[in-house]
Parts: C-alpha cells; structure tokens; sequence
C-alpha cells in the first residue's frame, strides 16, 4: 500500500475490552501511517469522544452493551470529517444493510484477519467504500426502488366502513350498556331483529364478538361521542 502523508486518527469503539486492547495494539503497530486517538465502549461515550477528537476514523461494534449503534451513527458522522468501519460479529444482513444506509463506508466482521481490517481503515479514510459487492446491492436496491404507498391503517378502514345508522346505533349501545336489547330497539325506533341484525353487521366490521367488546372498541375509538355539527 503507498504511504500517506497524514497519520489516520482512530476512535475504536466495542464494549470489550479484550477487543479495544488487541485493536489498539494492531493500530498502533502501524504508526505512523495510523495510531489510535480514542477508545469508548458505550454509545454516549462514543458520541461525546467523537465530538471532542473528530477522528478520520470510527472503527465500529454494531452492539454496544445491549444497544444498537446504528441509532448513534449520523451522530458519529456530523462533523463531516469522520468515517466510520463497522467491525462486527453481526449477521443479520438486514442490520448491516442498515449501518450503510445510514453511512458507515465499511463493514468488515470480527473474525477478518488484521490485515484486511488495517486496509479497510485506510480505505475509508481515502474516501473509498469497503462493503461486500451483495450488500450493497441490496442497499442501492432500497435506495432506487419506487417506495410504495403507505398501507391503509386497519382500524381507519373499519371505522370508515360502518354507515350513519351504525355509529347511531353504537352510541345507543355504548350509553344504554346494561339496556336489553328490547329497550334499545325501543329506544332506536326499530324491531329488536333489525337491532340484532345491526349489531352483526357491526360486529363483523369492528372484529368483536358481543356488547361488552363492543364497548370497549367504541370508547376507545371515541364512537361514543356524537359528532360535531
């Protein structure tokens, strides 16, 4: 590989230590051409270090103590001089597609030999992309496929469904809960067999079963307010 004239500033960030050490060591075996200038393990010390030393490069773990580091990475890289190399024992490929649509310039995995590792750092800091040829096809997929509309909300579309009458005769329901049926026919001007046919169609539209269901899904839905004129 040909010299460069900048010693690359490094910010290794995993929550083993183990891992910081052996990276750390592998790095600074390197100097000049590289040396490290920060190590974390967690997100908000990674955010906060990143802020005070604006590394060439974040060399990151994908999992730190339980938590996902995509979340930090355009925390990471809003200096606009860092860039970030995911190293990572991660292999849902969905994750790692995630960390580059969200600009990380490399990923490399943790069993890599170091030299792979040594070139991706150098790699990135040129300005290069070190990601495998399949992610990012899937990742320049997402990024020109037509994005399709937003699907109906569920509840929206049964709500829309039930006519005048029904929200009606809800609101009867929902006010008369104890009311038989008998008294809330009376009440609604109607026989209690066109009241009980009401209520199935109802029941099939809201996906509840009896009277107390019902109540429940309208008070929670707010049908048991009459609407406003």
């Amino acid at each position: 590989m040909q010299p460069v004239a900048h010693s690359i500033g490094v910010l290794l960030v995993d929550d083993h230590q183990t891992m910081l050490w052996g990276l750390s060591r592998l790095i600074d075996g390197e100097q000049p051409r590289m040396r490290v200038v920060g190590t974390a393990s967690c997100c908000e010390d990674a955010v906060a270090t990143s802020d005070d030393l604006a590394p060439d490069v974040i060399v990151l773990d994908l999992d730190l103590d339980g938590r996902c580091a995509i979340d930090i990475l355009p925390r990471l890289l809003s200096n606009e001089v860092s860039r970030v190399v995911v190293l990572t024992a991660e292999r849902e490929q969905r994750t790692i597609d995630l960390a580059v649509l969200h600009g990380a310039r490399g990923v490399m995995r943790k069993d890599a030999p170091a030299q792979q590792v040594l070139e991706a750092i150098e790699r990135v800091y040129k300005g290069e992309l070190c990601v495998d040829a399949q992610t990012m096809g899937r990742v320049f997929s997402q990024l020109t496929s037509v994005k399709k509309p937003p699907k109906a909300d569920p509840e929206a579309t049964r709500l829309a469904s039930l006519t005048q009458k029904e929200r009606e005769i809800v609101r009867i329901v929902v006010a008369g809960s104890g009311a038989s049926n008998k008294a809330l026919a009376e009440k609604l001007f109607v026989t209690e067999h066109t009241l009980r046919n009401h209520l199935t169609s109802i029941y099939q539209k809201l996906g509840v079963t009896n009277r107390l269901e019902l109540y429940i899904y309208a008070v929670k839905h707010q049908l048991d307010t009459a609407p406003a004129h």
